[in-house]
């Protein structure tokens, strides 16, 4: 079971897990803010997530939190999926976190007892080159969300691709692991076709810039 942000990095997570012979992916799994129906932090819709979902040919398992969610109301929640998981088979959980040590050590706290194991198939991986092989493969998101006092509110709503990838300076990560900014994975190998969005309107609350991210229905030619 691997745990769904919707961004890029859980994305490339799943195109990892996929190539490793002895492992079959059960399905995906986000927390979402249950009265805006959003992904918790990356603030991207439900039904784009269902897209996403489908077009990596996976079942998908919210997990509803109340906003503010208290840590022992999200840990309990997560514990009770996690449980009927392992009861329906789950030996794993998957995670695409890359250096930062302390979620680290709160996901492997969290999770000891509960009867599964964990895995980090991007852990410890060059952000730079990591980030790189993604572009180069083809993946593509759009950037929903950034902290303005660690990187340029502009970059709100932008493709993360070659071009905004070789603008990324130093004190950046390439991979925004320190919080700079969060994605919308749209395209890619581990998608059977592209994910037609757009994006709409761009707003910003306590410090951070939203990009809201929309289905994208092209008019039909005449006839169809």
């Amino acid at each position: 079971m691997l745990a769904w942000s919707s961004g890029k990095d859980s994305a490339w997570t799943l195109q990892l897990l996929r190539r490793a012979p002895e492992l079959e992916v059960a399905g995906l799994f986000t927390t979402m803010d249950e009265g805006r129906g959003r992904v918790a932090v990356h603030a991207v819709r439900s039904e784009l997530l269902e897209t996403q979902a489908r077009a990596a040919g996976l079942p998908l398992h919210t997990i509803p939190l109340p906003y503010p969610c208290p840590n022992a109301v999200y840990e309990a929640a997560l514990a009770a999926f996690v449980a009927r998981a392992a009861s329906e088979g789950v030996s794993h959980f998957a995670f695409g976190d890359l250096f930062l040590e302390d979620i680290r050590r709160y996901r492997e706290r969290q999770f000891a007892g509960l009867g599964v194991e964990l895995l980090f198939p991007l852990w410890g991986l060059p952000t730079r080159a990591l980030a790189e092989e993604m572009v180069a493969s083809g993946l593509r998101a759009w950037i929903t969300c950034v902290d303005s006092r660690q990187a340029p509110r502009e970059w709100a709503g932008r493709i993360f691709g070659p071009e905004l990838l070789a603008q990324i300076p130093e004190g950046i990560d390439p991979c925004g692991e320190r919080g700079e900014f969060h994605t919308f994975a749209f395209e890619g190998p581990m998608f059977d076709a592209p994910i037609r969005t757009r994006v709409g309107e761009v707003s910003e609350r306590d410090g951070f810039v939203y990009a809201d991210v929309l289905p994208h229905f092209p008019p039909q030619s005449e006839g169809e």
